[in-house]
């Protein structure tokens, strides 16, 4: 694989902007290049060609070059012409601008012929460095503090746990091996995670002085003394559960209890949410430490791309600048990361390294054959089951059969639920792959725990197997009703149906780990947010699935204070009254009814088809770059998305036909109904791409590649000085 395409794969999605452009700075290098070629030689080529015509002729024979210089008469015009040749080409200097230091190249050869070009590079080169240094310091700085708000959660935590286990009170001369072994480790994890200054200037004393103390720890265990109790008279409980309860007291304004109560079950459970906030903050340093590595070789790739295309010899002078730049000298990620692995194995790992680093660094999920295999295999069994079935109706003229209308309006809309189930799945398993391909970050988006989210091959293959057990199911079905022996067991044969949604219901609430638990789990947990929303928060998957159904929009309102949500309400508001209406005119058939039923079902579509493009996807921007689409495109060809645009509106329009009573060929209701609905579940999976499209964007325009992650303690803030 190139580098390029390396490099692309393996960015942080929401810091693509972040990043050097690579790409650019190559395409540069290759107008360079194709000027030089115009010439027949490079610049620096031809210079040393004119100049090695001077050279004292050595002769046929090689000699030692250390004779020629000290011996040879002609030794130094020889020397000359080396320093000539070898001349730097660049230099670069730093600058500081409003505070802020930057660094800028001059080259040294911007009077040679078609140097303009090398200059334009070299412009737009630094512009790049400066971008990715100023990017990565502010991070660094941001880690820094956050590694001191989490050294503050420790001093607590071990004050908490030492409260818990020993309630009467600290007694220094009554310390058992435990409360020992507990003390060292208080005084090693303060040195340890104490946040230094984001400072280039104190960066370096601040890193000896905490080694220094961590050595002194290690020395002077005897005489360590613990963390100070009074630090539990200046913390509280966050209450970061959110329960059904939780809401109602927030409602009627019932103060929180935030006292401390110092029990086993509190200490689990804070003991939990650090480990939680330290998993998440050790994947932030993570992330921090291979922006720096990545975009230290992407300046050394394209320098020596450089120096390959104009025959010179700038990378070295470029790339000692950028080793001894803060991107390329600093070291305290390396070093935060080497205190929070010693943290976090030692308090909530029981000094079980191996345990510990593998939560921390988890392995990548291997693509298994057998999942592809599997997948293949219900696929293949699914189409022969569908053939089979058309067969089978064909053979036995079940269409005019005449049990046809009741076996229409009784089972038959049973079992198109469970088509829709498999669309839909069908048409999420589209859209992962499609965002990977576009590298969307959905797992961040939705929140799932890193490793255990779905790809489109597990999802194919779910909803193949449901669809394999459906079609075995309606195949089962018809044959006994349609055979003699069997058609008077008609409680038994309408009793196959309900086998089915009960083996679907137990293999979703199935405790066992297997058949996907997290993802399972995950999706209940949306759904129970879904059924109670106004007693949860609403987070975005539980938002982006009630979507596919109806909406949330009024506990969003109530807690983002966004009247935008309140629109979102009205939209779906109109979207209920049309059906309403329009469940009238079906029972009533009278004028007023179907003409309340026309209104409000146009109007509930245009108003839809607007917020789709506009609010949900961004889109119809007049005064973007990219005409009437938004300012970044992640899809490469914008017909996509002005025939999805288009595809929206008739598939929004579409269902308008429940209104005018059209009919297809003399299907059945049933069957007119089924495929209305299909076309809006295909619909609504589309919306789910460019939603999520445009959920990644706003992201990236922000830089948010980390959740927050709540802490157990809050702080006052006037007494952060109390352990001085």
């Amino acid at each position: 694989m190139k580098f390029g395409k390396e490099f692309a794969s393996q960015m942080v999605p929401e810091w693509h902007q972040a990043y050097m452009d690579y790409n650019f700075l190559k395409t540069l290098l290759k107008e360079i290049q194709r000027f030089n070629q115009r010439k027949g030689q490079s610049p620096a080529a031809g210079a040393s060609r004119k100049l090695a015509l001077y050279r004292t002729f050595s002769g046929l024979i090689q000699r030692n070059n250390n004779c020629i210089h000290h011996n040879h008469p002609s030794s130094k015009s020889g020397d000359v012409e080396l320093d000539v040749e070898s001349h730097e080409a660049i230099l670069v200097n730093p600058s500081y601008v409003n505070g802020s230091k930057r660094y800028e190249t001059m080259f040294l050869r911007a009077s040679e012929e078609g140097a303009v070009g090398e200059l334009v590079y070299f412009k737009r080169l630094d512009g790049e460095f400066n971008k990715v240094e100023r990017f990565y310091k502010g991070k660094v700085d941001e880690v820094m503090k956050e590694a001191a708000m989490l050294n503050k959660q420790m001093d607590a935590l071990i004050a908490f746990r030492i409260k818990v286990e020993n309630p009467s009170g600290w007694h220094w001369n009554q310390r058992s091996a435990d409360m020992t072994r507990l003390a060292s480790d208080i005084s090693s994890s303060a040195a340890a995670l104490a946040a230094s200054t984001p400072s280039e200037a104190k960066a370096s004393a601040s890193r000896t002085v905490l080694n220094q103390e961590v050595d002194e720890a290690e020395e002077n265990k005897s005489s360590i003394r613990p963390a100070p109790l009074e630090i539990l008279n200046h913390v509280k409980m966050n209450n970061t559960v959110d329960s059904p309860r939780s809401t109602i007291k927030g409602f009627l304004k019932v103060p929180t209890q935030t006292e401390l109560k110092f029990n086993r079950h509190n200490l689990q459970k804070v003991e939990q949410q650090l480990k939680q906030a330290f998993i998440a903050f050790y994947q932030k340093l993570r992330l921090l430490k291979s922006f720096s590595f990545l975009n230290t070789l992407a300046f050394s790739k394209i320098m020596k791309k450089y120096d390959k295309i104009t025959s010179r010899n700038a990378s070295k002078s470029y790339m000692n600048m950028v080793d001894e730049s803060f991107l390329g000298s600093s070291d305290e990620i390396t070093k935060l990361m080497e205190r929070v692995e010693a943290t976090f194995v030692k308090h909530f790992m029981n000094s079980n390294r191996c345990k510990g680093m593998n939560i921390l660094r988890p392995k990548a999920r291997r693509e298994r054959h057998r999942i592809t295999f599997s997948m293949g295999f219900l696929g293949g069994c699914a189409m022969a089951l569908m053939v089979a079935l058309v067969l089978i109706v064909q053979a036995r003229n079940i269409i005019n059969s005449p049990g046809q209308v009741q076996y229409m309006e009784t089972l038959f809309p049973l079992y198109s639920l469970f088509g829709f189930i498999v669309l839909h799945m069908l048409m999420y398993a589209v859209n992962i792959y499609y965002w990977r391909h576009y590298r969307i970050n959905y797992a961040f988006i939705f929140g799932f725990k890193q490793g255990t989210e779905l790809g489109f091959r597990e999802i194919l293959l779910v909803s193949f197997g449901i669809g394999v057990l459906a079609l075995l199911i309606v195949i089962a079905n018809l044959d006994m009703e349609m055979t003699q022996k069997t058609r008077d067991y008609q409680a038994i044969t309408e009793l196959i149906p309900l086998n089915l949604v009960i083996l679907l219901i137990v293999g979703l609430l199935l405790p066992f780990n297997v058949l996907y638990r997290s993802s399972r789990f995950f999706l209940l947990t949306c759904v129970v947010h879904c059924l109670l929303a106004p007693l949860y928060k609403v987070a975005f998957p539980d938002f982006f699935l009630a979507d596919q159904l109806t909406s949330q929009c009024l506990r969003r309102l109530l807690e983002e204070k966004d009247p935008m949500q309140g629109l979102n309400g009205l939209k779906y508001l109109v979207t209920v009254i049309a059906i309403c209406m329009r469940t009238a005119f079906s029972l009533n058939k009278g004028m007023t009814w179907k003409l309340l039923a026309w209104i409000f079902s146009a109007v509930a579509a245009i108003f839809a088809t607007y917020w789709d493009l506009v609010v949900d996807w961004g889109l119809l921007q007049r005064h973007s770059k990219n005409r009437w689409l938004r300012d970044r495109l992640l899809v490469p060809h914008k017909s996509v998305y002005f025939g999805v645009m288009v595809l929206n509106i008739l598939l929004r329009f579409a269902w308008l036909q429940t209104v005018l009573n059209l009919t297809l060929f003399d299907l059945h209701i049933q069957n007119m109904t089924t495929i209305f609905a299909s076309l809006e579940i295909i619909r609504r999976g589309i919306w789910n791409f460019f939603r999520l499209e445009n959920e990644h964007l706003n992201n990236v325009g922000k830089y948010r590649a980390f959740k927050s992650v709540p802490l157990p303690f809050s702080y006052n803030e006037e007494d952060d000085d109390i352990d001085e």
